[in-house]
């Protein structure tokens, strides 16, 4: 019979990732922190103040969490004056974020209080944003309409992973006809699929998708509804993405 391995033995082959991995679970694990992190994927900075009150807890229990968040490498900090500003720490931060929530299947137990709360909860699911691209219904139907117009294709996600976005030559110069810059100096993809958590489809992310959400709010086609991520299409905006992209009225509503 083989004799038990001891536990000094074993770690020996253990990952040596296990440990900050665990690290990183246990920051997203408490669901303070976690509400401030989905609060921070609107892509803005945030006061100590303005996520205590979006948490519901006391600003000195918000202040031990952010300073948690900002020394695990998922926030960075900024003062100014007295105010202390938080936002998260890069793109990749909120690709982890808006992939793990996509895995959360939304509880029917838990069913918005009150008419204000189901008002938001239908303004989210309508369009808003994704750190700094669009999801949503609104971001399924522009994703849509890139596909359909030849603009926005498929790559090979890689072994084991499910296909990802990838802009077309056709897809370039539309984005360049249009005055939407893209930016190419960075390590970041050019377009990639994001798993919309609502939708349940992959809605367009990379720089290619932050590139449009930023000319579509800058243009004014799109406007920001309260304090939360939510976006609503303008009358100029539902004509110049129905006359851009195809899209259909009903799809942006």
């Amino acid at each position: 019979m083989l004799d038990p391995v001891s536990d000094t033995h074993a770690g020996d082959h253990r990952d040596a990732r296990a440990p900050g991995l665990a690290a990183l679970a246990g920051l997203v694990a408490d669901e303070t922190r976690a509400a401030c992190l989905l609060a921070l994927l609107d892509g803005r900075a945030w006061t100590a103040g303005e996520l205590a009150r979006h948490a519901g807890v006391a600003a000195s229990t918000l202040s031990e969490h952010l300073g948690k968040l900002v020394a695990g490498g998922l926030l960075a900090e900024e003062r100014q004056g007295r105010h202390r500003y938080v936002r998260l720490l890069d793109p990749r931060v909120a690709q982890l974020l808006e992939d793990l929530a996509a895995q959360v299947a939304p509880d029917p137990a838990r069913r918005p209080r009150g008419l204000r709360a189901s008002t938001a909860g239908s303004a989210m699911a309508r369009g808003r944003t994704c750190y700094d691209h669009l999801a949503g219904r609104l971001g399924i139907a522009l994703t849509d309409g890139l596909t359909a117009r030849g603009l926005l294709g498929t790559a090979d996600g890689g072994a084991g992973r499910a296909a990802d976005f990838a802009l077309t030559e056709a897809g370039a110069r539309w984005f360049a006809d249009n005055g939407i810059a893209l930016e190419r100096t960075t390590r970041r993809p050019l377009a990639r699929a994001c798993l919309d958590w609502t939708e349940r489809r992959p809605h367009l992310a990379g720089a290619a998708g932050a590139a449009l959400c930023r000319h579509v709010l800058d243009a004014g086609w799109c406007v920001r509804v309260g304090s939360e991520r939510a976006v609503k299409v303008t009358p100029a905006g539902e004509r110049a993405l129905t006359e851009l992209l195809g899209v259909e009225a009903t799809a942006l509503h």
